[in-house]
């Protein structure tokens, strides 16, 4: 594996003085051969006033420009901000665009409220472009019904049988006093979107003591088949464990999830994607020092996953000013910490030619970027 290009998709420092913070990158390749690119921007990380937006390229990744399209955050009358744009492709020119809400009608409330660990009243929203992405529809919601404290975790995946799979995870509310419920799930859609099933448990821990966070979720050969990898912390021990990965077989009413196992790598959000020869990949933020972005890859199935070949992306000091090392982490402040960082966010996509197109926003507290490189395998 080596990096045979680098690209900006959008630059921060372009934009005086707001949007200047870009992060929480998204990868949709379309069947006409664009490649669209989603993200959060806002004058700060977490902020109120954050929306999202989206860069095309019509050259396999190697140029960028932003589409001219605006999404609406106000929602039922509530102003809010928007967190993601998970795009998929349903047919060709006809997309989906799934993000998560934030009520932000107190702009003063921080997204996470330490004294209860809730997060600010969530809905998951759906928007429809016929165009490819030159222009959207209105938002709908996406019903999560008995689940709170909701946020979307990673892509949108298409099977062929068009089965359309969204994931997202659910916590607790800003003002719930009730003890804090982690877990893993996902949504299907069979008919594009207009109507969805049930949530879908993928992970759970029974004791609440592990959080399966910001699964990151690829299509796999078999039919409704996928491959997931979790941002894994353990609270009773104060410290994030190593990635873990599972899969699934996924059908608009039903999933079967085999056993969340721990693998080798260290670090926090993992996104994967499979080659055509079967070999899994997985592009890994750690936020140990100096921090990195690194691509792993698997060749029996997610069994194992050599560091030896593994394929240095990205390395950066962290400039925010963070409080939480490894050990011992204070829940609260890692939250906090979470505003702050500066790097991070792994995006992937396989091009058709079996190279493998990085994204991931990198910069510094005032300014950060959306950064995008090709691997050849």
């Amino acid at each position: 594996m080596e990096v045979v290009s680098r690209a900006v998709v959008y630059d921060a420092s372009t934009h005086a003085p707001q949007p200047r913070i870009a992060y929480f990158t998204s990868l949709c390749q379309l069947r006409s051969g664009d490649i669209l690119c989603g993200y959060q921007v806002g004058p700060t990380k977490h902020g109120s006033e954050n929306t999202v937006a989206v860069s095309r390229s019509r050259d396999g990744g190697a140029t960028w420009s932003g589409v001219d399209c605006q999404f609406e955050t106000t929602v039922d009358g509530v102003p809010g901000s928007l967190a993601a744009a998970e795009m998929v492709e349903v047919e060709p020119g006809r997309l989906l665009c799934f993000t998560t809400w934030f009520d932000r009608s107190d702009p003063n409330r921080p997204l996470y409220n330490p004294e209860t660990e809730g997060i600010l009243r969530s809905k998951q929203l759906v928007a429809v472009s016929t165009d490819s992405g030159a222009t959207w529809g209105d938002w709908r919601e996406v019903p999560t019904p008995g689940l709170t404290g909701c946020a979307t975790t990673g892509p949108a995946l298409r099977f062929p049988d068009g089965l359309i799979a969204f994931a997202f995870e659910s916590f607790k509310e800003f003002d719930d006093p009730e003890p804090a419920r982690h877990a893993a799930w996902v949504i299907a859609t069979q008919d594009g979107g207009e109507t969805f099933g049930e949530p879908l448990l993928v992970g759970r821990d029974p004791r609440q003591a592990i959080y399966y966070w910001d699964q990151r979720l690829c299509r796999l050969s078999g039919a409704g088949e996928a491959a997931a990898l979790f941002w894994t912390h353990d609270r009773s021990e104060q410290r994030d464990l190593r990635v873990h990965f599972t899969t699934l077989k996924l059908t608009a009413s039903n999933i079967e999830v085999a056993e969340i196992r721990e693998t080798n790598i260290p670090g926090q959000i993992a996104s994967p994607a499979q080659l055509s020869d079967g070999r899994l990949l997985g592009f890994v933020v750690d936020r140990n020092r100096p921090g990195s972005m690194t691509l792993w890859q698997s060749a029996d199935g997610g069994q194992s996953w050599p560091a030896e070949q593994k394929l240095l992306v990205h390395t950066q000091e962290e400039r925010g000013a963070v409080t939480q090392g490894l050990e011992n982490i204070d829940f609260d402040q890692y939250w906090e910490d979470m505003s702050k960082w500066t790097f991070g966010h792994p995006a992937i996509e396989v091009l058709p030619d079996d190279r493998a197109l990085l994204a991931w926003y990198a910069g510094s507290p005032g300014c950060m970027s959306i950064h995008a490189c090709i691997v050849q395998m």
